[in-house]
């Protein structure tokens, strides 16, 4: 059973990273504190699939089946660039990567900037925010926990709607 453990592991990891509880993970998923405490402990007797990607969507993970013919690359772009594009993507002054690292990992929103954080704290994919995150932790050696509570922060700031950022 290494799947459930290799499950119960990421999934424990990112919710501490965003500083969510259980109780405000179950929330968000459906589920029950019980049903997360026993995720994370590997000892859940019966996950369903869909259930499980509940859980998963509301952390920004995934899971992933491999294709028979895997691609060499996805994208060539860095996860930075492709949020910092997607974020830009309705207003004249776009956020550049380094803007948008330089945000995640201080904190601090430009005042010119502000629509386009907002906008990526709102209607990107938790997936793609989860890998610029994991972007910036790389480059410049914080700890994820600090980006997701600077993001945290700047969500209260810009009065963000997504649902994650008032669960703590």
């Amino acid at each position: 059973m290494y799947a459930i453990h290799e499950l119960s592991s990421a999934v424990r990891t990112r919710r501490r990273e965003m500083g969510l509880s259980q109780q405000a993970l179950a929330k968000l998923s459906g589920l029950s504190r019980s049903t997360v405490n026993q995720l994370e402990k590997a000892t859940v007797k019966d996950l369903s699939l869909s259930r499980t990607a509940a859980l998963l969507e509301a952390l920004g993970l995934g899971l992933t089946i491999d294709p028979p013919h895997p691609r060499l690359r996805d994208s060539d772009q860095s996860p930075l660039e492709l949020a910092a594009r997607t974020a830009s993507v309705s207003f004249r002054t776009p956020l550049t990567p380094s803007a948008l690292a330089d945000s995640l990992s201080s904190g601090i929103v430009a005042p010119s900037l502000a629509p386009q954080i907002a906008t990526f704290l709102d209607e990107l994919p938790l997936a793609l925010m989860a890998r610029a995150v994991e972007q910036v932790h790389l480059e410049q050696r914080l700890p994820r926990e600090v980006i997701w509570a600077n993001m945290r922060r700047m969500a209260a700031q810009l009065k963000a709607t997504r649902e994650i950022w008032n669960a703590a």
